[in-house]
Parts: C-alpha cells; structure tokens; sequence
C-alpha cells in the first residue's frame, strides 16, 4: 500500500475527460427514442376530434426515466470516464541501481613490500604497501557501481573482503592489511587460481538467489594484480592460471612494483608478468614510483570504464478497476431494486384484482 501523503496522484490519460459531455450532445442532438403502440381504427376520425377537442399525435410514446435513473446514469458515465483516464497513485521515487563489474584486487604482500622507496602525497617516504593503500583509495572512489573484492597472496592467498558494493568496507578491510601477514613469498599463481573460484562462486550465488540487476554471466569480470616480485612456488604456474582465467572470462592487468632490475626473490620477472596480462586478455604495467603506480590505475580505469547505471522510477498503481466495480456494483444494486419494485408492483396489482374478483 502507498502512503497517501507521500505519493502524488494523476491520470495516465486525461484527454479522454473531453468524452465527459458526449451525453449532453447526444441528448440535444438526437431525437430521443420512442416505444410504438397499439391503435385502434375509428370511423369519422376527424369529427371525433373535433368533438372532443384534442390535437390528434403520433402513435407513439416516449419512455421518461425517474430522477434515480438519470442520477445513475449521470454517475456511471462520470466513473467510466475517470476510469478510461487511468487515475494513478505514485510513489515515492525509487533509485534502480545496476552493477556493472566485478573487480578483484589482488595485493602482494610478501616481506619486499616493505621497502620504503615510495613517496607519499606529502613527499614522505613510505613503504610500497602503504604507497598501493593510498593509490588504491583514490581508485575505489573511480568504481562508483562495481563490486570490489580483495585478496591477499605471500605464503598462501586468502580472500580478505569478498565482493562487496560498500566501498567505504572495502577500504577500511585494505587499510587492516600488514606486510607479511600472509606470509614471506610470492606465490602468485595461487592468488590468480583464488579469484578466478571467487567470480565462480559468485556466478552461482547470483544464480541461486536471481536478483541481480546483471546476469552473472554477463557482468564483467575484471582482476587488478599488484606484486613486487616473481612467483616462488605456487602450486598453479601463473600464465597456467591465466590461461584458465580467459577460458572463464575473467581478464587480468598486472601491475609491477619495484625495480626490475633487482635479483633473487624481490626480482620482477617481467615476461611471466606480461605473459600474465596478455594470456587473459589485460594488459601489463610498470611502477617504479607513485606517480607511474598512480598513472597505473588510472589506465586501468580507462580500459574498465564504469558501466554503473541508475534509473530512477516511481511505481504506480491504477485505481481504474476500481472505479469499473463501483460501476458494476451501482448497475447491479438499481437493477436489483427495480426488479424487486416491479415485483411488489405486480404483487399488489394482482392482489387488489383477486379482491375485486371475490367481491
């Protein structure tokens, strides 16, 4: 039910209230109907009237109906008019949000990302984790619509914020995030096989509950992987993992941090990064201080343009119906009325000629 004082009112066709005085035409314009009788033929039918002195007329009759008849008629007309004009109650006005993609970041967290050779907004030297937080705040603002999600990767990956639509969450789970904690090594591939079985168990959620404004199968699927080193160990090579991620759909932009001229374990290994991208269908960037990792995101914003879409809507709901009813009730209750007056009618009339009969 709406709330009377919260929604408006109108007619979804009000020109058809110019048929409102069709009747008032109809009753001046055309000759009203009139019920034939029966005559009698008289022989010197010209002097009969002149004896008794009346103008002789048609042999006609017209039907004249009572002030109750013409009240219905005059309401039924009115009501069927209002209804033919469609009156509606709208609503409050509601806001239709449809989500355009999924984005799973991925951030390394092994020990190298510890190193302090990044600046903040200040000038200040802050670590690579701490240069990715301020970046990635900045990007979240950018992803009005997605849903974001987030993963973790050193010694093993673990989703730290599953898709969510609440950016302000999302951001305070990443912020949470501490060098180390997952720990030392970088075993990427792991974290890419990680978020391509999130998007899967999110495709099936979607299925299961079907109230997504986007069919999951359409909905973009986009990863953002943030490393600083080359893969140690994982159980899934990476350009395996990324090959699987195209064959589902999902495309990946790598992002390096560091220098790649480094060795051992911090070392970059830019193939298997550019391989990464290329298998899934992304692309590869290089991030040597916080304005290119910056000029990073926001290329990857330019290739993942938003698709958020908002639609705003009122419902309605029509009271035409209701106005047919009354009709039909109206129609239903005077028929029934002059039937039964018809019926009390006659009654009397052969009830008074019983008697006359039996006197």
């Amino acid at each position: 039910m709406f709330d009377v004082l919260s929604s408006s009112f109108e007619f979804a066709h009000p020109l058809w209230f110019i048929a409102l005085p069709l009747p008032l035409l109809v009753y001046f314009a055309v000759p009203a109907y009139r019920t034939k009788q029966m005559a009698i033929k008289v022989p010197f039918f010209s002097e009969l009237v002149e004896a008794i002195g009346e103008a002789p007329s048609e042999g006609a009759s017209q039907l004249t109906p009572s002030w109750w008849q013409r009240t219905t008629l005059i309401i039924t007309w009115a009501l069927v008019v209002c209804a033919l004009a469609k009156p509606t109650i709208l609503g409050e006005p509601q806001v239709r949000e449809q989500l355009g993609r999924d984005v799973m970041v991925v951030v390394d967290l092994s020990g190298s990302m510890a190193e302090q050779d990044f600046t903040s907004k200040r000038g200040d030297k802050i670590s690579r984790l701490d240069a990715t937080k301020e970046v990635l705040a900045d990007f979240a603002t950018t992803r009005k619509g997605d849903r974001l999600g987030l993963i973790l990767f050193g010694d093993a990956a673990f989703v730290q914020t599953p898709f969510t639509a609440d950016q302000d969450v999302w951001l305070e789970l990443l912020n949470q995030t501490d060098v180390a904690m997952a720990g030392q090594s970088t075993h990427l591939g792991d974290a890419i096989g990680l978020a391509i079985k999130v998007f899967e168990q999110s495709e099936k959620q979607s299925a299961a509950v079907q109230d997504s404004s986007v069919d999951a199968n359409e909905k973009e699927k986009v990863v953002i992987v943030l490393t600083d080193g080359n893969d140690t160990g994982s159980f899934v090579e990476p350009i395996d993992a990324a090959k699987v991620a195209k064959a589902k759909g999902v495309r990946i932009h790598v992002i390096a941090m560091g220098d790649p001229q480094t060795v051992g374990e911090v070392a970059l290994d830019m193939e298997t990064i550019k391989r990464v991208a290329q298998e899934s269908g992304g692309e590869a960037f290089e991030a040597l201080n916080r304005d290119e990792l910056t000029k990073a995101y926001a290329q990857i914003g330019e290739l993942e343009p938003q698709l958020y879409e908002s639609t705003t809507y009122r419902p309605k709901q029509g009271l035409h119906h209701y106005l047919m009813a009354i009709v039909v009730v109206m129609y239903l209750t005077a028929f029934s009325l002059a039937t039964l007056r018809r019926r009390s009618l006659l009654a009397s009339k052969t009830k008074k000629l019983k008697g006359e009969d039996d006197a």
